[in-house]
């Protein structure tokens, strides 16, 4: 988010190259299942995957959701996988296996069904994904090499929201093990989200030029799948109020229009002499241009606003943030000034809207941290560039995945991102319906929940250097993604009716350009189902 007037809210960023699809030039497993290998040579070669034909019941397995071992139909033996998705989960099953640094690995397993998807997670590289749909009996396959640090991986199966159930059989991990494999428990459970990667280009073909990389999937599995309580409406709108004059409309925090649920103050400062640390100032040139505000009648505005019902947040970054968290040291920094501010101030929680490197495991763990000081109704947003959450390869998207448990919504920004590739692997320009929808999918498939997942959008033409559309395309594109109602060209695979909302940068460009975003967004969005 820029603080300058005129200048796009973020630095301007080329579209992503198109991408190669993961294991094309890996090496291919003979037939009798040996292969060359990047390291682990003296390891012994076989397949790691437990219970991989399923003649154990589910043994080995963690499903969720209606998952069982079943006799007909399989594709050897006398058992097979058989698990019907439902409308909120994939009918996930997953097993972790122990394996070595340094080592490449081949994945496959004979599948029939719909959008029946084969990957791993936590590979230390390159997560790869491969998926088909076909009614027959087919070989899923792709490849990896772990990293230098990397002792295990989760293996995975599913099928898609609402489709069909698909079956599957003679899982194989192919490559040098490690010093022991656990077997997670076998109990399914209904209530468990999946954490799907962005749909993929089966690896059999050639991947078109404007096709996503398919082998995108987070490093961990993120934790809890029920929404934090936090007292907001199932659907909110997010604006940010600026602490400094950039030549939009200068407002007290009681001026913020009363549509917005969630208010971000942007923006904390980063401490020069402490890595990671933050600090908080009202700033005096806001000040000055409101003829006077002093901090406490700022502070007794945040009282106002969540007396109202509103929630007010203190956001870290912003385009000129220098906010760092590397370490687990600059992470107890983070955590502990970010707390002492919230305890000041009367903070809900914090966005991050960092624009100059984002570090997933440090930033999340101190997140965890501050949340565990903070306790319950504490309020998690964030602000990433459309590039940061383009694949969950992305650390941004990465960070998103590492906090699900706490995280309330991400408001990508779309805009100053010209043209990316939408789930379906077609490129759409920014400043359209298709646009926006099309990446929302994307962050969808990739795991996060609907009701994690907003719009943003610049208030007006000038909040921005590129991709501003007028708020009745936010008002089509969230009808669009919640029921399938007035979409453009892309329409999502499915109808997520929890999608969270809106965000808008920012409440002051909303007031300098007649209060458009929030007179038509905010009703529309606080009359959804």
């Amino acid at each position: 988010m820029a603080r300058t007037p005129n200048q796009p809210a973020h630095k301007r960023r080329r579209s992503p190259l198109p991408a190669v699809a993961a294991g094309a030039t890996a090496l291919a497993i003979a037939g009798g299942g040996l292969a060359l290998f990047a390291g682990g040579a003296s390891a012994a070669v076989g397949n790691l995957a437990s219970n991989g034909g399923f003649e154990n019941g589910l043994s080995g397995w963690s499903c969720t959701g209606a998952a069982a071992a079943v006799s007909s139909p399989v594709h050897s033996g006398t058992g097979a996988l058989q698990a019907t998705p439902g409308a909120g989960d994939t009918g996930e099953c997953t097993q972790t296996i122990s394996v070595l640094p340094n080592s490449s690995y081949t994945l496959s397993s004979w599948v029939q069904g719909p959008y029946v998807y084969l990957g791993a997670r936590g590979t230390g590289g390159t997560d790869p994904s491969t998926w088909s749909n076909q009614n027959s009996w087919n070989q899923l396959s792709t490849s990896f090499t772990t990293g230098a640090n990397t002792t295990s991986v989760t293996v995975y199966l599913h099928g898609w929201y609402g489709q069909s159930a698909y079956v599957a059989d003679d899982v194989q991990l192919i490559g040098p093990g490690g010093t022991s494999t656990p077997s997670p428990t076998a109990t399914p459970t209904a209530t468990a989200t999946p954490t799907q990667t962005a749909t993929p280009t089966p690896t059999a073909t050639a991947t078109p030029t404007a096709t996503p990389t398919p082998t995108a999937t987070p490093t961990a599995t993120p934790t809890g799948t029920t929404p934090p309580v936090t007292g907001l409406p199932a659907h909110a709108i997010t604006g940010y109020w600026q602490n400094f004059d950039n030549g939009s409309t200068a407002q007290r925090l009681s001026d913020v229009q009363s549509a917005y649920d969630i208010i971000a103050v942007s923006f904390a400062d980063a401490v020069p002499t402490q890595t990671g640390a933050i600090s908080f100032t009202l700033d005096p040139g806001l000040s000055k241009a409101l003829g006077g505000y002093t901090d406490a009648q700022f502070r007794a505005d945040i009282k106002a606003k969540q007396a109202a019902g509103k929630k007010v947040v203190l956001s870290i970054g912003g385009q000129n943030g220098a906010i760092t968290v590397g370490d687990a040291t600059a992470g107890n920094n983070f955590a502990n000034s970010a707390y002492g501010i919230i305890k000041d101030y009367g903070f809900d929680g914090v966005d991050v809207d960092l624009e100059n490197g984002v570090q997933a495991g440090p930033l999340g763990n101190a997140l965890h941290a501050l949340q565990a000081k903070v306790g319950p109704g504490f309020i998690l947003t964030m602000a990433p560039e459309t590039i940061g959450m383009y694949s969950t390869a992305g650390a941004y998207f990465q960070l998103a995945l590492n906090t699900k448990d706490i995280l309330t919504v991400v408001n990508t920004q779309f805009y100053n991102s010209g043209g990316m590739n939408g789930c379906d692997g077609k490129v759409y320009n920014q400043g359209t319906i298709d646009f926006i929808t099309s990446q929302v999918c994307t962050h969808i498939q990739g795991g996060l929940r609907p009701d994690q997942v907003g719009i943003g959008v610049p208030a007006s033409s000038r909040a921005a250097g590129g991709g501003y559309v007028s708020p009745t395309v936010v008002n089509n594109a969230l009808d669009c993604l919640a029921t399938g109602n007035n979409c453009g060209t892309f329409v999502p695979p499915a109808k997520w009716p929890t999608i969270r909302g809106a965000m808008t940068w920012s409440t002051n460009w909303d007031a300098n350009n007649g209060n458009a975003f929030s007179t038509t967004v905010g009703p529309f969005v606080h009359k959804m189902p």
